[in-house]
């Protein structure tokens, strides 16, 4: 992205979008009882709350009754008529992996299989996007926290916090184009997730191939372990990479989230918070909700000057619905340089 003179100055930045996770679907439901809501209505509800905070997208995970992670399609289907009802306006972004949470102690914290994760394409409602990973990976999600962090929490448990300690994210190349490919043909966005440079030039690469024709939407993911470290050097190296027509959020996790949110706001990217990546406030004095967080983003971005999106703002800068007829033109309205005139693009095929 290119930083002129002035990128500094709030009336030369877009209003803030706040991304809100607060379905947690890495914690159980006693790790933060009066917080993490089980109940179809207080899941909604949830979704009201962060909406009326601040927040103008909705990072969407699904929980059953008894307080695990749900993996059915009809229970999204029923928590995005929901909010759809509730909050029309709100960008619904339904979370990729559906749900990470181990069944039981001693299960390794599983993404579903890759047909199942397919079929977030046949939702409906439709989501607004879906979040896409892009390349295998580690996600140790305990790299970056202290014992403090989990302390009083089920991750105090050997069982489960070796279950996250040990996750990886399965991306592999073709279920990514496929994946791709059945979100487009459903009109769905797909908001990747860029684990450092190389899972962003992989983006760059479907794109110039053509497997994806739309706005590039994406989140650069600061957790280490595995992914981008939470970092001003990590992330000045990602986003320099980054065309200008590019929309970033910028997603980190444990007591890291408030100063990577703050880097973003001051830079003009955008922001996400939420007790799926942070139960505590910075001083770990007590436990934070989401809507106390996305409440104290709202107030920082104002000091800075910058205002915060809208819900019709925040569909407008992400281009919600937009997609585009040729690799060309999608391209230029991403800010990318063309491609080669009958150039290889970057592998020993192409897209037909």
């Amino acid at each position: 992205m290119n930083f002129l003179d002035g990128h500094l100055f709030p009336e030369n930045q877009p209003p803030l979008i706040i991304t809100a996770a607060p379905y947690a679907p890495g914690w159980l439901p006693e790790d933060f009882p009066e917080e993490i809501p089980v109940s179809m209505e207080a899941q909604i509800q949830k979704a009201v709350d962060c909406y009326n905070a601040g927040a103008t997208v909705l990072h969407l995970h699904v929980r059953e009754l008894d307080g695990k992670g749900s993996k059915r399609l009809s229970k999204f289907n029923e928590l995005i008529a929901g909010v759809r009802k509730a909050v029309p306006e709100m960008i619904i972004q339904v979370g990729g992996s559906i749900s990470f949470a181990p069944e039981d102690e001693g299960q390794a914290a599983k993404w579903l299989s890759d047909d199942t994760r397919h079929m977030l394409a046949d939702l409906e409602p439709t989501p607004d996007q879906v979040t896409v990973t892009v390349n295998t990976s580690q996600m140790n999600v305990t790299d970056q926290a202290e014992d403090a962090d989990f302390k009083g929490t089920s991750r105090e448990r050997a069982a489960i916090f070796n279950a996250y300690k040990e996750m990886t994210v399965p991306a592999q190349p073709g279920w990514v184009e496929e994946h791709v490919r059945r979100l487009t043909a459903k009109g769905i966005q797909s908001a990747f997730q860029c684990y450092n440079l190389n899972s962003f030039e992989s983006v760059e690469r479907l794109m110039r191939r053509g497997f994806y024709k739309g706005p590039l939407v994406m989140n650069w993911v600061a957790i280490a372990g595995g992914m981008d470290t939470p970092s001003v050097y990590s992330l000045a190296n990602f986003i320099r990479a980054v065309p200008d027509g590019a929309v970033v959020t910028v997603e980190s996790n444990v007591r890291n989230v408030l100063p990577v949110n703050m880097m973003g706001i001051s830079m003009g990217l955008h922001v996400r918070c939420g007790t799926e990546d942070c139960l505590w406030n910075q001083s770990r004095t007590e436990k934070m909700s989401t809507v106390k967080q996305i409440e104290q983003l709202v107030r920082i971005s104002r000091e800075f000057g910058r205002e915060i999106a809208t819900a019709k703002q925040a569909r407008q800068i992400s281009r919600i619905g937009e997609f585009y007829d040729t690799v060309e033109e999608s391209l230029q309205a991403n800010g990318f340089a063309p491609n080669r005139n009958g150039g290889n693009q970057g592998f020993l095929r192409k897209t037909a």
